[in-house]
């Protein structure tokens, strides 16, 4: 059994079981027919013990899919205990308040057997561009207009496919091949996955994960409480102001630190949309988590144990916890700037470590339309710039806290028929400081012959920038608008004329410390790369 195992076989089989999962996503991109997961690693990985803890993740992947992904187990073993599955089964959802917070996630969810029995779960949740409705944009006004709703079903019986649920599936979205490939990938990468534990577990002469799963999760749970605990007890504040769809939606958060446990409290933010960018509490939860552990405690697994000392609560009917059937869709365009929120609470607690605001909300570019008689419909990702840290510059047109990789300007032109004619950093971007905020990035796209196309614009801080910190400066605030100049909303569908593209200039992060204390050595190198010009503002 595990616990007879000595301390160095112990961390060996541990490491092992990393991975596997990270096999579990590579897996994934792999075999995978959307460019999202293919590219740009938008999934999450992960192995469950018998008792549906999250054991491992994946480094490849997003937080927002892999701490929502946390607590997907125990709704899928409520649903399906463990008793009247069979080897060969899989389960799929993409039930926004199980898992991940819109549609457009799919996850799913397999039990490992071993001697006949259920030793372990591996569950994936991966990002589909098309999930039917009226596709990825805030313009929905209720769930039942954003697409295929999917609640826990098996999508496989003793390895054989359920092909009516497929056809369903099918007759729901744009694009099915793509669709029904991408989810039978997923199946792929999780059976791998146990053929491999399966191997790994031979090996070592175990017959089960439990032992070990108890230690790995003690372990990280008691290495997290003596991380918070080692910080000041009391409660500390922040707010930021963002977009919002039609009108701003501030954030306020209370954390508060209390022996070795940790709350996150979001009374006092705004009410709910009644467009689609709302997150549904698990959601929340995932970033909000998320934020807290990046600066408290990096050095502790992310899994079950480590999660278990941290609260997060939002009111119902806030714009951070929303019921059925509200429209959820475009979650991220909110949830993406949770980790920033709970950095910024942070900030007294741990000075000189917290960096300043950044862009955060990815700004990714989702086209629907048709060029050369090919309809297409394709999302690509692009980010802002990181603030500038304590100690150094910030990074430039660097996913955070997201970690979705941008997909090649050679894979986007491959998987659609567009051109994208412009995609360079963008200079005066980043904000000023001791320590200069990342620069933003411009992008220009369009149609390779021309022809009107449909943007799903899911874009934030164009009113309300970066903030620098400790006397930095904010960072550049983003902008949206046709080739031909015309602007653009910041949110929801719009058409693109024929003869026309759309050109955005992604958000810059804040600037931290005083511009006057900036090396002259450091102004001279940036004006030489070209990252600040001697123009007061962007052109």
């Amino acid at each position: 059994m595990t616990a007879t195992l000595d301390p160095l076989t112990r961390q060996i089989v541990w490491s092992r079981m990393i991975a596997v999962v990270e096999e579990q996503a590579k897996t994934l991109m792999k075999v995978a027919f959307s460019p999202t997961v293919r590219e740009a690693g938008d999934l999450s990985a992960g192995l469950f013990d018998a008792q549906g803890r999250m054991v491992a993740q994946a480094v490849t992947g997003t937080p927002g899919h892999v701490n929502a992904m946390a607590i997907a187990a125990a709704h899928f073993l409520a649903e399906y205990p463990a008793e009247v599955m069979q080897d060969g089964d899989h389960y799929i959802t993409n039930d926004p308040w199980l898992v991940s917070g819109h549609l457009h996630d799919v996850t799913v969810f397999s039990p490992v057997f071993r001697g006949g029995r259920v030793v372990a779960f591996f569950g994936c949740t991966c990002h589909q561009v098309d999930i039917g409705g009226l596709g990825m944009g805030p313009d929905g006004r209720s769930i039942f207009e954003e697409g295929l709703q999917l609640p826990i079903l098996p999508l496989a019986k003793r390895g054989e496919i359920d092909r009516n649920l497929i056809k369903l599936i099918r007759a729901n979205v744009r694009t099915p091949d793509e669709v029904e490939g991408d989810i039978l990938g997923y199946v792929t990468a999780n059976e791998v996955s146990a053929r491999r534990l399966n191997a790994t577990l031979d090996e070592f002469g175990l017959a089960d994960i439990d032992a070990l799963s108890d230690e790995i999760l003690a372990v990280s749970e008691a290495g997290m409480r003596a991380a918070i605990a080692a910080l000041p007890d009391g409660t500390y504040r922040n707010a930021m102001r963002i977009d919002g769809y039609d009108k701003a939606v501030d954030i306020v958060a209370a954390l508060t630190i209390e022996g070795d446990t940790l709350s996150i409290d979001f009374e006092g933010t705004s009410a709910a949309s009644d467009r689609g960018i709302n997150l549904v509490l698990n959601y929340t939860r995932a970033y909000a988590s998320y934020g807290a552990r990046a600066a408290i405690a990096t050095d502790v697994p992310n899994n079950a144990g480590s999660l278990a000392p941290i609260e997060v609560t939002a009111p119902i009917g806030s714009i951070l916890n929303v019921e059925p059937p509200a429209p959820v869709c475009a979650r991220h365009i909110i949830g993406q700037f949770l980790p920033e929120v709970v950095l910024g609470c942070l900030a007294e607690v741990l000075p000189g470590l917290v960096p300043a605001e950044g862009a955060a909300c990815n700004w990714g570019l989702q086209l629907r339309g048709k060029a050369e008689n090919r309809p297409f419909e394709i999302l690509f990702f692009n980010a802002g710039g990181v603030g500038a840290r304590p100690t150094r510059d910030g990074l430039s047109a660097t996913s955070f806290p997201s970690g979705i990789r941008s997909i090649p300007v050679e894979i986007c032109e491959t998987a659609a028929p567009i051109v994208i004619h412009r995609k360079e950093l963008l200079p005066d971007t980043g904000g000023a400081g001791k320590w200069r905020g990342g620069l933003g990035q411009r992008i220009e796209v369009g149609t390779i012959d021309g022809s009107a196309f449909q943007l799903f614009a899911v874009f934030d801080r164009v009113d309300n920038p970066a903030r620098g910190r400790a006397g930095g400066e904010p960072g550049a605030p983003g902008k949206v608008e046709t080739l031909s100049g015309k602007p653009l909303k910041a949110k929801g569908l719009q058409p693109i004329p024929a003869g026309d593209g759309v050109r955005i200039d992604v958000p810059g992060g804040g600037g931290y410390g005083p511009a006057c204390e900036r090396d002259p050595d450091r102004i001279a190198d940036d004006l030489g790369a070209g990252y600040v010009t001697n123009k007061p503002t962007r052109s």
